[in-house]
C-alpha cells in the first residue's frame, strides 16, 4: 500500500525514556533483573480511600458522559485546593478536566496556536513540550539554560526573546528533568516580562517539594494557563486524570475542542479525583518524606561516583547528572549502561541538545533497589 504518513508525524523523534522502558522491559522477558531509575512513575500504589471511592461511583451508575468540562464537584475541589495552598481564587468555571495532563496540553496548544506562532521553551526541556508544538504547526523557541542556575528559565533571557510571533512561554517547576524549583522571585520576575504573553505553567509535579517552597503561576499572573493533575503527587499515572485552569475569556474556546476531541473524562475517575483532594493526606506527607530520602541517598552516591550536579534538586523525583567525564553521547551510554549492568537511566539528549551529555536518573523506586542500582553503576564505571 502506497501510503504516505505526515512529514511532522515521520519527523517526530521517539521519546527515548520509553525506548529504555521498552528495552528493559524486553531484557526482563529473557530473565534480566533490570533495575528501572528511567521511567517518572510513582512506585505507590493509590490510596485505598482513592480507589474506593472510583468503585463506589461506578457501582453507584456513574458510567456516562459528563459534562465536557467535567463533573462541578471536582472542578470545585481544585479551586478549593488552589485557594487553600495559594490563596487564589479560581473561579470551577475556569477548570476543564481532561485525562491526564498531556490531553490537556493538546487542548491547550489546539486552541492557542497558528501556524508558526512560537512557544518560548527552556532547553533542556521535559521531552515532548517541542512535539506538541510541533503537531499544531507551532516553532518551538528554546533559549538554552545553565547549569549554574539549576538549568531555570530566568525572567531577562525571556524578555530579550519575546517577538512580535511569540504566542506563550512555557515553564515548568518542580522541573522534568531537572528537578529544581522556580524561586518564587523568578516566577514574579517572568510574570512581569511576560506583558500580554501568556505563561503555560506545567504544574504536574507541584506539591513533591523537599527544598524551597510550592507555588503557582497564578499567585504573580491572571494571564496563565496552568497544566496539572493527580498522577504524581497521588500516584494515579494509570488513573489518567489531569485538568486544565484557564483565563475565563478563553474557556468557552477550549470547551469546544475538548467537546470534539474527547468529549468528557471518564466520569468514575472524576469522583477518584475528588477523594484525593478532599480525603485524608497521610499518604501523600509518607510519599514525599520517602522520595526525600532517596532524594539524599541517590545524590550522595552519584556525586561519589563523579556525577557533577549543580545544587540541590529540590523537587518531582529526578536528578540530572552531568555525565560528560564519562562519555558526550548520552544515548549510548545509557545504552551501554542498561546492557551490561541492567540499570536503565534515561539519557539527556531526550530533553533537547542543552542535556546532552547528562543522564537522567529517578528516584521513584525503593531505597533497596536505588542502592543496587547506584552499587552496580560504581563497580561499571570503575572498570
Amino acid at each position: 500500500m502506497n501510503v504516505s504518513l505526515s512529514e511532522r508525524a515521520v519527523n517526530m523523534p521517539p521519546f527515548h525514556v520509553m525506548e529504555v522502558l521498552e528495552r528493559a522491559q524486553e531484557l526482563e522477558r529473557e530473565g534480566r533483573d533490570i533495575i528501572h531509575l528511567e521511567i517518572g512513575e510513582p512506585d505507590f500504589p493509590t490510596a485505598p480511600h482513592i480507589c474506593e471511592a472510583a468503585a463506589s461511583a461506578m457501582c453507584s451508575g456513574n458510567t456516562k458522559y459528563t459534562h465536557s468540562q467535567g463533573i462541578p464537584q471536582l472542578r470545585e475541589a481544585i479551586t478549593e485546593n488552589y485557594r487553600y495552598k495559594f490563596g487564589v481564587d479560581i473561579s470551577p468555571e475556569q477548570v476543564i478536566i481532561t485525562s491526564g495532563t498531556s490531553p490537556a496540553m493538546l487542548l491547550l496548544f489546539i486552541a492557542l496556536i497558528d501556524p508558526y506562532d512560537e512557544v518560548i521553551m527552556s532547553n533542556p526541556h521535559y521531552a515532548c513540550y517541542p512535539n506538541f508544538v510541533r503537531a499544531v504547526s507551532g516553532v518551538p523557541d528554546f533559549i538554552y539554560t545553565g547549569r549554574e542556575s539549576g538549568f531555570i528559565l530566568q525572567p531577562e533571557q525571556v524578555a530579550s526573546r519575546i517577538n512580535k510571533k511569540t504566542k506563550a512561554i512555557l515553564i515548568n517547576s518542580p522541573s522534568n528533568p531537572t528537578g529544581h524549583v522556580m524561586p518564587q522571585e523568578t516566577l514574579r520576575g517572568l510574570a512581569d516580562v511576560a506583558g500580554d504573553v501568556p505563561i503555560i505553567s506545567d504544574e504536574i509535579y507541584q506539591g513533591l517539594i523537599y527544598e524551597g517552597e510550592d507555588h503557582t503561576i497564578l499567585e504573580f499572573t491572571d494571564n496563565a494557563f496552568v497544566l496539572n493533575g493527580f498522577s504524581k503527587l497521588y500516584a494515579m499515572t494509570g488513573w489518567r486524570l489531569g485538568y486544565l485552569i484557564a483565563p475565563k475569556a478563553h474557556i468557552r474556546t477550549l470547551q469546544k475542542v475538548q467537546q470534539n476531541l474527547f468529549i468528557s473524562t471518564n466520569a468514575f475517575v472524576q469522583h477518584a479525583g475528588i477523594a484525593a483532594l478532599r480525603g485524608p493526606q497521610e499518604m501523600v506527607r509518607e510519599m514525599i518524606s520517602t522520595y526525600d530520602e532517596r532524594r539524599r541517598y541517590m545524590l550522595k552516591r552519584l556525586r561519589g561516583m563523579g556525577f557533577e550536579i549543580e545544587g540541590e534538586p529540590g523537587g518531582a523525583y529526578y536528578i540530572l547528572a552531568d555525565a560528560r567525564r564519562f562519555s558526550d553521547d548520552s544515548l549510548e551510554l545509557s545504552r551501554r549502561i542498561l546492557e551490561d549492568t541492567g540499570v536503565a537511566v534515561t539519557p539527556g539528549i531526550d530533553f533537547g541538545d542543552g542535556a546532552e551529555g547528562y543522564l537522567r536518573f529517578s528516584y521513584a523506586n525503593s531505597l533497596n533497589k536505588i542502592k543496587d542500582g547506584m552499587d552496580r553503576l560504581q563497580t561499571y564505571l570503575a572498570d
